[in-house]
């Protein structure tokens, strides 16, 4: 084929290649992907980010001196209130219960004489066989030994006290921490923490939100606001609770109100320290007309979107958005239920610009394509 042949050829293929794209005697036509405007019920919510902290916090002490002899449980084990933690050496304890036993038994028969012979003497003083301070004398040495009874029993219960606390139990039900005292230690009372046991079930969330949102907070707080926590950066799988304390004052330096949510936790999604994406929910808009928010464009004249007609035309129109909640836009004004929408494609467009529609799809769905 001679070269002249080969031009003519690959022009030909050009011209071909140029006017598939056309409709004839038209522009070519742009690719987009369109959403339909639809009403839907819509929650308002107010995103935040929030850290997760134990109901409770309680950190192990003894109240006794002694020889820490085991720890009744594995670091990291969930224990429940009234659980044996750690065991004090006891002999000790159970020694001095036993002589305060002995102190009692002994001061308690002294007592009893003493008192005995005050009688015998308030007899004897009245036939003036004994002198009135010789019974004055009987009784305050009755009265005496009495009071040491009574320090006695004190000092016995203080005794059968220490030996109780001897055995350490847990105050609550929650996960330990790391053993922070191991067994053949001396222990000291009201000073080394043994552990710490936290509260996870049910665990709280707290989070700050702009002060803007209180009045709307304090509106509908007697419904039990619902408030979703993610640990994940996917915001895919949310635990459940219920708002439970908003902060008595706004904090100046932030311009922002304590929020606290209660989690029931039982998966054990939360954990303490860590940081969550928070929703907390206001109320739920019905009949909210959206469209997905790629298809929301911002321009000099503001916010728009592309809509497609039934002659496959695509027209700009104005649109007011209202707010945005995950992959919608709520529109106040501009668009009806049911009007086509691009979401894919707009960048390519101008008002009036013809459009072939290559899929169909929503904010969550897949498109749904040409095959």
């Amino acid at each position: 084929m001679s070269r002249t042949a080969v031009i003519a050829a690959c022009a030909a293929v050009f011209v071909a290649a140029g006017c598939s794209g056309k409709r004839a005697g038209g522009p070519a036509r742009v690719p987009v992907t369109v959403a339909h405007a639809e009403q839907r019920a819509l929650p308002l919510e107010i995103l935040a980010t929030g850290s997760v902290e134990p109901l409770q916090t309680v950190s192990i002490q003894s109240q006794v001196t002694g020889v820490l002899l085991r720890a009744a449980f594995r670091e990291g084990d969930e224990v429940t209130a009234g659980q044996l933690l750690f065991q004090i050496d006891p002999r000790p304890f159970q020694a001095a219960l036993e002589q305060a036993q002995a102190v009692l038994a002994r001061d308690a028969a002294q007592a009893q004489s003493a008192v005995l012979d005050a009688q015998r003497y308030a007899d004897l003083v009245k036939q003036d066989y004994v002198t009135k301070s010789d019974y004055e004398a009987k009784q305050a040495t009755a009265q005496a030994l009495t009071a040491a009874v009574r320090s006695d029993s004190a000092a016995l219960a203080n005794a059968r006290l220490n030996l109780e606390w001897a055995s350490i139990r847990s105050p609550i039900t929650g996960r330990t921490g790391r053993l922070l005292m191991r067994e053949g230690n001396l222990v000291r009372a009201n000073m080394d923490a043994l552990v710490v046991i936290n509260q996870t079930h049910p665990i709280l969330v707290r989070f700050a939100v702009p002060e803007q949102y209180l009045a709307d907070i304090q509106r509908y707080r007697s419904n039990r606001l619902p408030v979703m926590a993610s640990p994940g950066k996917a915001d895919t799988v949310f635990s459940a609770g219920v708002l439970t304390f908003v902060d008595n004052a706004v904090d100046t330096a932030t311009g922002t109100v304590l929020l606290k949510g209660e989690f029931a936790n039982k998966d054990n999604a939360l954990w303490p320290g860590e940081f969550v994406n928070v929703r907390l929910q206001l109320y739920v808009q019905q009949n909210a007309l959206v469209v997905p928010s790629q298809a929301v464009m911002t321009g000099q004249q503001g916010t728009y979107v592309f809509v497609v007609d039934q002659a496959s035309t695509a027209h700009s129109q104005p649109v007011t958005v209202a707010r945005t909640a995950g992959p919608y836009a709520v529109i106040a004004d501009g668009v009806h239920a049911g009007d086509a929408v691009v979401t894919d494609g707009q960048l390519r467009l101008v008002s009036g610009s013809p459009v072939e529609i290559k899929g169909v799809g929503d904010a969550t769905n897949e498109m749904v394509g040409d095959k």
